[in-house]
C-alpha cells in the first residue's frame, strides 16, 4: 500500500517538474526570471502535492472509516448469524420436541382406540354370552318343569337330581357302548386290512414261487438236454473205446502170434513175455536180422552165379 502511494506522488511530481516551456521564451528570459519561474513552478508543484496529500489523507481516512464500518458491520453480521443459528437450533429443537410430542400423542391415541375397540368387542361378547345364558336359563327352566312333571307322574324317583343321576348313568353307559362299538369296528377294520395285506403277500409269494418253479423247470429241461447230449457223447465214446479195445486185442493177438513164430524160428532162445511193446521190439529185431541174412544170401548167390558164368 505504501509503495503504491509513493509511486503515485513520484509520478505527479515528475509530471509537474517536466513541464516544458517553449524554447523561444527560454531564450528571451533572464536567468533570474527563469529561476523565479522555476520557483513558482516548484511552489505550484508543492501546493499540488500538498493538496493531493490532503486528498489522499482524506481518502485514507474515509477508507479507514469505511473499513472500520465494514468490520463493525461484519461483527454485527456474525453476531446476527450466531443469533440466527441459535434461533434456528432452538426452533429445530422445539419443532423436534413438538413432532415427538405429536407422535407420542398419536401413539397414545391409537393405543386408546385399540383399547376402545377391544372393550367394544368384549362388550359384544359379553352381550352374546348374556343372550346365550338367557336362552340357556329358559331352556333349563323348560327342562326343570318337564322333570318336575315326571316326578308327579312316577314314584320311582324322589327328586329331580335322582332323574339327572339316572340320566348321567344311562348316558355314561351309552357312551361306553358307543366306545366299545367303535373299538370293535376299528379292530374289524384293522383285521380286514391285515387280511387284505396278508392275502396280497401270499399272492405275491405264490407268484414268486410260480416264477421260481418256471425258472427251475427251464433249468431242468436244459439240464435234461445237456444230460441227453452227454449220454450220447458217452455212448459214442464207449463205442469208440470198445472198437479201440477190440482193435488193440487183435493187435496184441497178432503180435503174440508173430512173437511165437519168431520164438519158434529162434529155437526158443527168446524169453517168454506178455508185454506187447517188448514183443514188438523183438519182432522188429528179428525182422532186421532176417533182412540182413537175406541180403547176405542174395549177395552170395549173385557171386556164385557170376563165378560160374566166368568159368
Amino acid at each position: 500500500m505504501t509503495s503504491s502511494i509513493e509511486d503515485y506522488f513520484r509520478a505527479n511530481v515528475e509530471n509537474k517538474l517536466f513541464i516544458k516551456v517553449p524554447e523561444q521564451e527560454d531564450h528571451d528570459l533572464t536567468p533570474a526570471t527563469r529561476l523565479l519561474e522555476k520557483r513558482r513552478e516548484m511552489l505550484e508543484v508543492e501546493n499540488g502535492l500538498n493538496q493531493q496529500k490532503e486528498e489522499f489523507a482524506m481518502k485514507m481516512e474515509a477508507l479507514k472509516q469505511r473499513s472500520e464500518e465494514l468490520a463493525r458491520k461484519e461483527t454485527q453480521l456474525k453476531e446476527s448469524l450466531l443469533k440466527f443459528d441459535k434461533f434456528l437450533k432452538e426452533n429445530d429443537a422445539k419443532r423436534n420436541r413438538a413432532i415427538k410430542k405429536a407422535i407420542d400423542e398419536r401413539k397414545t391415541r391409537d393405543q386408546k382406540e385399540l383399547e376402545i375397540q377391544d372393550l367394544k368387542k368384549q362388550s359384544v361378547q359379553q352381550s352374546v354370552k348374556k343372550d346365550k345364558s338367557g336362552h340357556a336359563v329358559d331352556t333349563y327352566l323348560t327342562y326343570q318343569k318337564f322333570l318336575e312333571s315326571v316326578l308327579e307322574t312316577t314314584e320311582e324317583f324322589g327328586e329331580v337330581k335322582d332323574i339327572i343321576s339316572r340320566f348321567d348313568t344311562l348316558a355314561a353307559t351309552n357312551q361306553e357302548l358307543i366306545d366299545r362299538a367303535r373299538e370293535a369296528q376299528d379292530r374289524t377294520e384293522r383285521d380286514r386290512a391285515m387280511l387284505i395285506n396278508s392275502t396280497e403277500e401270499k399272492n405275491n409269494l405264490i407268484l414268486n414261487y410260480n416264477n421260481d418253479i418256471a425258472k427251475l423247470q427251464t433249468r431242468l429241461e436244459e439240464a435234461q438236454m445237456r444230460s441227453a447230449k452227454c449220454q450220447l457223447e458217452w455212448d459214442q465214446t464207449l463205442k469208440n473205446a470198445t472198437s479201440k479195445t477190440l482193435e488193440l486185442g487183435q493187435i496184441k493177438m497178432a503180435t503174440n502170434n508173430l512173437f511165437s513164430i519168431v520164438k519158434t524160428h529162434l529155437n526158443s532162445k527168446l524169453a517168454m513175455t506178455s508185454d506187447t511193446v517188448i514183443q514188438l521190439d523183438k519182432i522188429q529185431q528179428f525182422m532186421i536180422d532176417l533182412n540182413s541174412i537175406s541180403a547176405e544170401l542174395t549177395q552170395g548167390q549173385v557171386g556164385v552165379v557170376g563165378g560160374k558164368n566166368s568159368d
